[in-house]
């Protein structure tokens, strides 16, 4: 992993690469902020940065000397990973990360945003909760202390010090508050209010925020199809959080139908064709309950969508290509007299549904109501 391979967090790798530079690396930092922006992925590159033999004239770690090398194949022997695990039903003791080095490696491999729910999934035991136990400290301390092979640093990778058990956390307070020569932990946290507090205190910090919307739409249309409005419409709905987008992009084909039934709504509605809202009701209360939930929070987000799309401001607007095109003529139905209510109608909906009230019913309720909030 070299620092190109995420040059979005700019400022971070400009912070990190002058520690490295100017010898100033301080032998326990924190990257900390909030998941699916890659925080792992820098660490990886700073640590790749630190081992490389010969930096580029741009700043970078060169790609091609040995240690890069065996970074890229994650071998080296003077990198060293801890994270959280899940005891197996086979096994007798709490298990280290050792005990899933391989799985690991193939998991950080393909991830350049990692989240622990996917993390999770990867183990046979389902519906567990990942977590470093007691014996990972002596394991750490044990590792650290051998010397280095082919780097002056031997370099630890933390994933989510949140998780480390209060025994685990108490053993390793004393490596960071007394370091061994020539060592560097980085940890990398999604919550590091979580972290013991003495931990916490001793550690060189740097804070990363989430994505721009600018960022995760360039990286979605890098990896994937996408027109530039679907790609800007996805990131718009994904907070600055590549896993959402990702989520947010798998989520397309559910989301093209619920686009359907928002347009046979509307177009039923503004044409008063009760009986064919009765069947557009019963459709929908046929999805269960839970997609009608679903569905009325990405009808409230539309019809915000369309009252904002009057104002003629663009850069103001997410919708995708076939939301767009729809709303070129719709839109101007949507207008201050009615937004709110329609909004409110849509939201009650899903309070009612969440209690458990008749679909059926409420469904048709709803197209009522729009009949006559299109109208107004």
């Amino acid at each position: 992993m070299k620092f190109s391979d995420i040059s979005f967090h700019g400022n971070a790798i400009d912070r990190l690469r002058r520690m490295a530079d100017e010898d100033r690396i301080p032998h326990a930092i924190l990257i900390d902020g909030p998941e699916g922006i890659g925080k792992f992925a820098l660490a990886r590159a700073f640590a790749q940065y630190v081992h490389c033999e010969n930096h580029t004239p741009d700043g970078d770690s060169c790609g091609v000397c040995r240690s890069c090398r065996l970074h890229q194949a994650l071998n080296h022997t003077d990198l060293h990973f801890s994270f959280p695990v899940v005891k197996l039903e086979n096994m007798t003791s709490p298990p280290v990360s050792d005990d899933f080095l391989n799985e690991w490696r193939d998991f950080i491999k393909n991830n350049r945003f990692m989240s622990i729910d996917s993390w999770a999934s990867t183990f046979t035991k389902k519906n567990a909760q990942p977590m470093i136990y007691a014996p990972e400290s002596s394991s750490i301390i044990h590792k650290l202390s051998l010397t280095s092979h082919i780097s002056r640093y031997q370099i630890l990778l933390l994933w989510l010090p949140e998780r480390l058990g209060s025994d685990t956390a108490n053993k390793l307070l004393k490596l960071v508050e007394e370091p061994l020569e020539d060592t560097l932990i980085i940890m990398v946290s999604n919550d590091s209010k979580s972290i013991l507090p003495t931990i916490y205190s001793r550690l060189q910090r740097i804070t990363l925020r989430p994505l721009s919307d600018d960022t995760v739409t360039s990286i979605l249309m890098e990896e994937n199809p996408l027109e530039e409005n679907d790609a800007k419409a996805i990131a718009h709905l994904s907070l600055g959080n590549m896993i959402e987008a990702m989520r947010q992009l798998s989520l397309s084909e559910e989301q093209s139908r619920f686009f359907e039934m928002f347009k046979s709504l509307m177009r039923l509605a503004y044409q008063r064709k009760i009986k064919d809202l009765r069947e557009w009701a019963n459709d929908l209360a046929a999805l269960g309950r839970e997609k009608e939930l679903k569905f009325y929070e990405y009808t409230s987000r539309l019809i915000r969508e369309n009252f904002i799309y009057n104002f003629a401001l663009p850069e103001l607007n997410y919708l995708n290509s076939a939301e767009g095109d729809f709303s070129r003529n719709f839109a101007r139905f949507i207008t201050e007299r009615n937004v709110e209510k329609l909004i409110e109608v849509f939201d009650n909906a899903r309070t009612d549904i969440a209690g458990n009230g008749n679909g059926k019913i409420i469904n048709l309720d709803v197209a009522i109501k729009t009949i006559l909030l299109l109208k107004s």
